[in-house]
């Protein structure tokens, strides 16, 4: 029986487009469907796609006897016909045919309305074929539709013993408080219409007006993921020099090759690939590709004509262009680490310039359609390594320390499918700085947003590149992101100062000889523990230079004297506050965390733990030497390093190796961010004057079993692994205990301001997710509000910002993101130990976002394997 239900949903339509806008009051929160410029898709196109798509769903249900959930206004639909008699037809439909049918149909409407519905695994086609295996690499080629592939993994604590700690009872206060008002916004270049949901029980699906050009192309159901992986479990990364091509047919390509021939090489390697895919509508489009931290690369495509070459670089800095050429249907190209060149108008001379965006661009408020799906595919295992030339036990993303970079451009969507190939553990990846808007679930926190991820067990996380620029991802499930799972995030954009060419991630790490897991327990009874030694981009010597017993080996890179050169640097450490230079060379700040900057000059950076700053290199110094040393300097104040003056890489000039001879600046030991008054967002923004009423007492004591413990309101943060928050919303919980730590923000556009205190002479570096928050105030004394002058005029914004010792911090953001969000220490033995809270936002908008079937399932997974394999929660639960 078809359903007439046509009319039905015009009517639904029109009641959304009148119902759910809002006025705007300063600046509005935009829903995920306003987020697009334009869309190529009118409603009756739309309406359409949904009757087909509900056609399917209602002759599957018929067929297999049950009831299909469907996500947001699709499931409110479905409902309305929900009591219809099946025919005999519909009984004995084929549910192969109708799964293949609705994989093409799902994904128009998903590009018709930018945005991502969770499609029930029912209708998903389940078949894997392997199509080609040459040398020691696999290639299989999956059904682009199934959600789960590769591997992931975790660790967690092998001692279930407790320890004590001594601390200071001394006090750290956290004042709250809220306001209705909106943000004032300086100056905003977006013309998208705002669309607000008003109403907890329907999606809103209105998409604004443009004058975008860009058209969508739907993908097809021939269009395939790829999976590359390994046969080596190495877990050092080396770099191949081969270069990996493919070619197949296509009408506007120049290339001749059979649509049915593919020719494929691939470089041979020590580690395993991490694997990436492109689904894009097009036409023509050009792929980078970096081999930083992966060295085998391998393409192939799907039945759309597409021409593909990609070109491997021994330098592991060095970017080898390509291009692409697509049909006008959409097409699946899989590679290591490709991404797409500079937007149309960003060139070395001008990188502002992003197609017809800029820096100018209000991003909070206007994000490129760009039609882009970046596919990548983490498998997480338990292994060995020596970065340092120690071998220890470490937990690796397709086997590389750092884990592969995720590139996406500004825009793209990026959709990771995540393995635990860890046995005994859980695992989760958290997308440090992404602001998950409306996708809270993709957040990555366990006990908050999910369950553990179940060893044997795939979980699929998809979010949206709405900001641009440089990050990292890490495990959040217990200390497992300092065994090894971590890595760097890339969204190419534009930038506010020019540069030659861009050396990608660089990683700030500390490294210890034994586990996190086995420090815990010190770190519980005694306080941090010394650690060994420090890792730049996941390599370091340990021992002194000359002495025989010395091992690993230092970072090195090359430059191009007269040239600049992007540098993308991550403070990844769990208790180390690092210095960072280049001997002899000025750096440019152009960015700190997800916010573009004006520009400034330093000689030495302050990069707090969780902290990213976007730097330029010049190549100026040649007249002076050919080698330089690059340092990060663990700061004595606040961290506790074996290898304090030993943690180097080199910065060579063109072809020299010869080691460098110079000298480093003199410098303060401290622990302190950059100066306020240098970290000017480019794109002005203020912040609402509000009332400081609110107070949120923090402390820290020893508790009566003599552990470590952080107390809000004198209990300390717990949450359970096998019942996260999203998971009690969604049961309509709505009573929270003190341990739980939630702060409930109900209404939209309420403005929150947070004072965090503390007379212990300890930093702390505060991480918030789901937004940017703007740092009003910070000092290293007590705070005095008759005192203190609070910046609201366009002051910094970031996701970290440093508690000083004995001083405080005031931060402001906007509840405009309905979900569960985490604010935390990001000293990695802090947050175990229960220096966290979260705040409950929007809590009536939240059911409707969710996908409830996979947070079930997901959650039923970790509850079964945790009672299998008696693994106990030993901390915070994040």
């Amino acid at each position: 029986m078809r359903l007439p239900y046509f009319f039905a949903t015009l009517a639904f339509w029109l009641t959304l487009s009148t119902a759910y806008v809002t006025p705007s009051r300063g600046h509005s929160y935009v829903s995920p469907e306003s987020l697009e410029r334009g869309t190529s898709c009118n409603i009756f196109q739309i309406f359409a796609l949904e009757e087909q798509i509900l056609n399917i769903v209602r002759e599957v249900e018929c067929s297999l006897s049950t009831k299909i959930t469907l996500p947001g206004f699709l499931g409110l639909l479905s409902n309305i016909f929900s009591n219809a008699a099946c025919s005999t037809a519909e009984k004995k439909a084929s549910v192969v045919t109708l799964r293949e049918q609705a994989v093409p149909i799902w994904s128009s409407i998903e590009n018709c309305l930018h945005t991502t519905l969770s499609m029930p695994s029912i209708l998903r086609p389940t078949s894997t074929t392997t199509t080609k295996t040459t040398s020691s690499t696999k290639v299989v080629t999956t059904s682009a539709s199934t959600s789960k592939s590769s591997a992931v993994n975790v660790v967690t604590s092998t001692s279930s013993s407790k320890a004590s700690v001594a601390t200071s009872t001394s006090a750290t206060s956290l004042v709250i408080s809220t306001s209705s008002s909106k943000a004032s916004v300086v100056t905003s270049t977006s013309s998208t219409s705002l669309v607000t949901s008003t109403s907890s029980s329907k999606a809103s699906v209105v998409t604004s007006a443009s004058s975008s050009s860009t058209s969508l192309v739907v993908s097809s159901s021939s269009s395939k993921a790829l999976e590359v992986s390994s046969s080596s479990t190495s877990s050092q990364s080396t770099t191949s020099s081969s270069t990996a091509s493919l070619a197949t047919s296509s009408s506007t390509s120049s290339s001749s090759a059979s649509s049915s021939t593919t020719s494929l090489a691939t470089a041979s390697s020590t580690t395993s690939s991490a694997i990436y895919s492109t689904s894009s509508s097009a036409t023509s489009a050009s792929v980078l590709s970096s081999t930083s931290s992966i060295t085998s690369s391998a393409t192939t495509s799907s039945t759309s004509s597409t021409s593909l070459a990609i070109t491997s670089s021994t330098s592991p800095f060095t970017n080898s262009s390509s291009s692409v050429t697509s049909s006008t249907s959409s097409s699946t190209i899989s590679s290591a680490l490709a991404t797409g060149t500079p937007c149309a108008g960003n060139t070395a001379s001008d990188r502002s310039v992003w197609c017809d965006y800029s820096t100018a661009t209000d991003y909070y408020e206007e994000v490129p359609n760009t039609g882009v799906t970046r596919e990548y595919w983490f498998d997480v295992t338990a292994t060995t390594a020596a970065p340092d030339g120690f071998t220890r036990y470490v937990q690796l993303i397709n086997g590389s320390l750092p884990g592969p970079t995720i590139f996406a451009d500004w825009g793209d969507t990026v959709v990771l499918h995540v393995t635990n190939n860890v046995p005994n553990n859980g695992s989760s990846i958290h997308f440090h700085g992404i602001r998950q808007n409306y996708t809270n679930q993709n957040d990555g926190v366990p006990s908050l947003t999910q369950c553990p991820i179940a060893p044997g067990e795939t979980y699929t996380y998809t979010w949206r590149a709405t900001q641009y620029g440089t990050s990292w991802y890490h495990s959040h499930f217990a200390l497992q992101a300092w065994e090894g799972v971590f890595g760097g995030i890339v969204i190419n954009g534009p930038a506010t100062a020019n540069y030659d060419t861009d050396a990608g991630i660089l990683f700030l790490n500390d490294w210890s000889h034994q586990t996190s897991d086995e420090l815990y327990t010190y770190a519980q009874t005694t306080g941090p523990p010394q650690l060994d030694n420090a890792l730049i981009n996941g390599t370091n010597v340990f021992g002194e230079d000359g002495n025989s017993t010395q091992t690993g080996k230092r970072f090195e890179m090359s430059v191009v004297a007269g040239q600049s050169t992007r540098l993308r640097l991550v403070n990844g450490a769990i208790d180390t506050h690092f210095k960072f230079s280049v001997d002899n060379h000025t750096l440019t700040v152009m960015s700190t965390d997800f916010v573009p900057i004006v520009p400034y000059t330093t000689d030495i950076l302050n990069i707090a733990i969780g902290q990213r700053y976007d730097v330029i290199l010049t190549a100026n110094q040649d007249a002076i030497a050919s080698d330089f040393w690059m340092r990060a300097i663990p700061q004595v104040a606040c961290s506790d390093n074996d290898s304090v003056d030993n943690i180097k890489g080199m910065v060579h000039y063109g072809s020299s190796t010869a080691t460098p001879t110079t000298t480093g600046y003199a410098y303060n030991d401290e622990c302190v961010d950059e100066p306020l008054a240098s970290l000017v967002p480019y794109l002005p923004r203020n912040v609402n004057s509000s009332d400081i009423s609110t107070s949120e007492a923090v402390t820290v004591a020893t508790n009566t079993d003599n552990l470590f413990r952080w107390y809000l309101n004198s209990t300390t943060f717990v949450s359970d692994w096998a019942n996260p928050t999203l998971l009690k919303v969604n049961n309509n919980v709505t009573t929270w205990t003190a341990e739980n730590a939630v702060i409930e923000i109900p209404n939209a556009g309420e403005w929150l301001y947070i004072v965090v205190e503390t007379q212990i002479p300890v930093p702390h570096p505060i991480h918030l997710h789901g937004h940017d928050f703007y740092v009003v105030a910070q000092g290293s004394t007590t705070y005095d509000p008759a005192t203190v002058v609070l910046n609201r005029s366009n002051p910094p914004r970031r996701d970290v910002a440093l508690l000083p010792a004995s001083g405080y911090v005031v931060l402001a953001f906007e509840a405009d993101n309905p979900g569960a969000w985490l604010m935390h220490c990001h000293i990695g033995w802090h947050t175990s130990e229960g220096f966290s809270l979260q705040f409950l936002e929007q809590a009536s908008k939240i059911v409707p976002l969710l996908d409830v079937p996979t947070l079930e399932d997901t959650c039923s997974a970790w509850s079964s394997a945790a009672t299998a394999n008696s693994i106990v929660q030993e901390d915070s639960g994040v």
